[in-house]
């Protein structure tokens, strides 16, 4: 099984995706940090994150070590990481590195679950499901904000919902793989729903589809126990 989850900033999509995937024994990739450990390692080495030539060889030099730097999480990271996903050679260089995960879980695994922002158009669009995770602005830009202070960062709400309105913006408005919903994705409004709302709502869509093909994974009874607190 390969589910995509697609959304923008602080929608919740990572929370569900992980949700999902210890739920339905699936593998999990935030494809997210392979764009921010190239970013950040562009930054690291004093290039601009812009630059086609620094970006594609940072990129190509990615090792499964880079995913595990703390400093991916942090703003500086995630705009740079919007920086590198909108040039082509970088989305090419690690499309193959996504699709090779979707096509060959880890062993024990059932499938995979991929959240980005092109994985149901661009990298998976044959994937089984598909999910497109949303929320206001507001909402997005408060939950990043109550984010950033619970680690300690301090940061100004205006200033998060500034950030976040131009990354919006370069993600659906870049030339390669803009952040759109699928054209067959289910699209899963966040803003007024729980964790435990958003993951019940996720499982009864799955449910629904593998029953009309006429197979129902075990773990996808949405009146089940949905705490993934």
């Amino acid at each position: 099984m390969i589910i995509a989850i697609d959304g923008p900033a602080a929608a919740g999509k990572g929370t569900l995706a992980r949700a999902l995937a210890d739920r339905l024994n699936l593998a999990y990739l935030d494809t997210g940090l392979l764009y921010r450990a190239t970013g950040h390692a562009v930054l690291r080495a004093g290039g601009d994150p812009a630059d086609p030539v620094t970006a594609e060889a940072a990129a190509r030099a990615l090792s499964p070590a880079d995913l595990d730097d703390p400093d991916l999480r942090t703003e500086a990271a995630a705009a740079a990481a919007s920086a590198v996903a909108a040039l082509p050679a970088v989305r090419a260089a690690l499309l193959d590195v996504q699709r090779a995960f979707a096509a060959r879980p880890p062993a024990g695994r059932d499938g995979v679950v991929l959240d980005g922002r092109d994985i149901g158009t661009v990298v998976c669009p044959e994937a089984d499901h598909k999910l497109f995770i949303t929320a206001t602005l507001e909402t997005r830009a408060r939950r990043r904000f109550l984010e950033l202070r619970d680690k300690g960062v301090d940061a100004i709400e205006s200033s998060v919902l500034h950030d976040m309105v131009d990354r919006d913006a370069r993600d659906s408005s870049r030339r390669v793989a803009p952040l759109v919903p699928a054209a067959d994705a289910f699209v899963l409004d966040t803003s007024d729903l729980s964790v435990h709302d958003a993951l019940a709502a996720a499982l009864a869509y799955v449910r629904k589809r593998q029953e009309r093909s006429g197979s129902t994974p075990a773990g996808t009874d949405a009146d089940a126990d949905t705490d993934v607190s």
